[in-house]
């Protein structure tokens, strides 16, 4: 017999884990991006079975004694055919605002880390990154500030059905939209509408 719904206990998500071939460029990629710091290395995680050269690193950018897991495996090769293969498409990572996001955007594209594609989805605003190891890594802020209020736009609104990507955008576009004086209201409202939009051309095959 299934369990009630409320008798269903709901755990919170912890920890992604990674198996990759560029420890270093990985560890680097993910403290400058997440701020994340190494918590443990071992050279044997899996104890006398190890596989020689394989390694792990334990990671994290808050308390939790790790966040994301680097299984370093030697030999691995680039799937060129990774988007015909079942995988993790995605994981993403929310800041508590817009203008936190902005912030972050400015921050990497100074080091030369920019988004493969920003989005206003119309409950949030994201951009989508790749690691070094051509991992999808969106980086969001709810635009309304309210899980409450967005899960409610996602499932009651006709545009949100119609194109749950909504409108890609241009972050630069946005933060000078902010710094004359707009709203994240209204610059939300904009962007949705489209009225920054990239100054390339983005292509959403490329998070696939």
């Amino acid at each position: 017999m299934a369990k009630s719904e409320s008798s269903i206990i709901r755990p919170t998500l912890h920890h992604y884990g990674l198996t990759v071939s560029n420890t270093e460029a990985m560890l680097d990629w993910y403290s400058k991006v997440l701020g994340t710091s190494l918590v443990h290395h071992s050279a044997k995680p899996a104890g006398a079975q190890t596989p020689a050269g394989a390694c792990a690193d334990w990671i994290s950018n808050d308390k939790a004694n790790h966040r994301i897991a680097l299984i370093t495996v030697p030999g691995l090769t680039e799937d060129a055919e990774r988007s015909h293969h079942r995988h993790l498409q995605h994981v993403a990572f929310e800041y508590a605002s817009v203008d936190d996001l902005l912030a972050s955007y400015s921050r990497l594209k100074e080091i030369r880390i920019e988004p493969v594609l920003a989005a206003d989805t119309g409950a949030t605003t994201a951009c989508y990154y790749l690691d070094p190891e051509h991992n999808v890594v969106e980086l969001l802020a709810d635009n309304f500030g309210d899980w409450d209020k967005s899960s409610e736009f996602m499932r009651t609104s006709p545009d949100f059905a119609t194109r749950p990507l909504g409108k890609f955008v241009d972050p630069d576009a946005m933060i000078a939209a902010r710094a004359k004086g707009l709203s994240a209201e209204e610059v939300h409202r904009k962007a949705y509408a489209g009225e920054y939009p990239p100054t390339k051309p983005m292509d959403p095959k490329v998070l696939m």
